[in-house]
């Protein structure tokens, strides 16, 4: 049986994330060379997703579609699958399994709580108890999506000594980083380190950057680090790895974490979606 597995990143108006998520796919394919791995986008570069599906399932009996995403909002819970569906009707032939997203997982935290150790390092390793924690996610119109963010949060904070450990998002919904630092900073934290929660570069990452900056100039009293998105860290790959052969494996469950969720339901009614 062949198969193909179509990596799915979201794709970036910055071409140095796309390029990093294209050096994510060299890299995970040479991990397994025995692998065809072939990538695409949702948005914003090239291959976009329909091309993506078709490309894939040339020559294929199986495609695992695997999204490099780590929350489940939109994109995951709806396009994705809508094109899915379209490329299942165009390729009867072919078998196409959707792989869960990153999601929140033990495997994450991880790779947060060595962000959070290599920023503190940066700050000369203070005081947990007052050094403050800020997870900054990308924000979404979505609630389960942005109560991911908030889980991790929980699980950080009991995961290490860190009395103040909260959640900012760069937009969409709240709170601002902005806000979180003021808070903090009136809370007593004299160090804060934070947290993005992101794959890779981009627009965004730019922002956050003259964000800190900016904040690292208004609170002179505090000092202020921020930490590198997770990229290439080998916890990545290997929770990619575990997608990958729970979609290829007949006797696991294929239910997505968001079927059947009020979100998708509502969604589909408002705009006439049908899958």
């Amino acid at each position: 049986m062949t198969t193909t597995i179509l990596l799915v990143g979201h794709g970036s108006r910055n071409q140095a994330g796309n390029d990093e998520i294209l050096e994510f796919q060299r890299q995970w394919q040479a991990r397994h060379p025995e692998w065809r791995i072939e990538l695409c986008y949702i948005e914003l570069a090239d291959v976009l997703l329909p091309e993506g599906l078709r490309r894939a399932a040339q020559n294929s009996d199986k495609v695992i579609v695997v999204p490099l995403i780590i929350s489940a909002a939109g994109h995951v819970k709806m396009e994705i699958p809508e094109h899915i569906e379209e490329a299942r009707a165009l390729n009867p032939n072919v078998e196409f399994v959707y792989a869960p997203h990153l999601g929140s997982n033990e495997t994450l935290l991880e790779i947060l709580n060595k962000q959070l150790n290599a920023t503190l390092k940066t700050l000369a390793m203070p005081d947990p108890k007052t050094t403050g924690v800020i997870i900054l996610g990308r924000g979404s119109s979505d609630r389960v999506a942005n109560g991911e963010l908030a889980k991790l949060a929980r699980w950080l904070f009991e995961a290490t000594e860190h009395e103040l450990v909260d959640i900012a998002f760069t937009g969409i919904t709240h709170p601002r980083l902005e806000t979180a630092v003021q808070r903090q900073a009136r809370l007593g934290m004299t160090q804060i380190a934070i947290l993005p929660y992101y794959l890779f570069t981009g627009l965004l990452i730019e922002r956050i950057a003259r964000q800190v900056q900016r904040l690292q100039t208004q609170y002179p009293q505090i000092a202020i680090a921020c930490g590198n998105y997770f990229g290439f860290d080998p916890g990545v790959f290997e929770l990619l790895d575990r997608r990958v052969e729970d979609a290829a494996d007949p006797n696991s469950p294929k239910m997505l974490e968001c079927d059947g969720c009020q979100y998708r339901e509502q969604a589909a009614h408002q705009h006439h979606h049908h899958h």
